[in-house]
């Protein structure tokens, strides 16, 4: 089970470190390329939950798939869609 626990940590920490990077990215203004912006949003959307396992802490799969819907609206990406699929329920 820890090496569970150390593989998701490793993503967690990785995502944070992507939010970090792209965070000059954020904002409806941004004149990046859409993907990057996407990439920003996403990351910075999970950014919580990624401290929240680092932590060894929960958090709310459904709540952090919510969270989504604003880059989705925002920049037209998809993300809400996947993850409710992953998961097979609506966020």
């Amino acid at each position: 089970m820890q090496e569970n626990s150390d593989q998701a940590k490793v993503i967690a920490l990785a995502l944070y470190e992507i939010r970090l990077l792209l965070s000059g990215y954020l904002g409806s203004e941004n004149d990046g390329d859409m993907p990057v912006r996407q990439a920003a949003h996403l990351a910075y959307a999970l950014h919580n939950q990624a401290l929240a396992v680092l932590d060894d802490k929960s958090f709310d799969v459904l709540d952090a798939i919510k969270a989504l819907k604003f880059p989705d609206t925002l920049l037209g990406a998809e993300f809400t869609d996947k993850f409710d699929k992953m998961i097979g329920k609506d966020a």
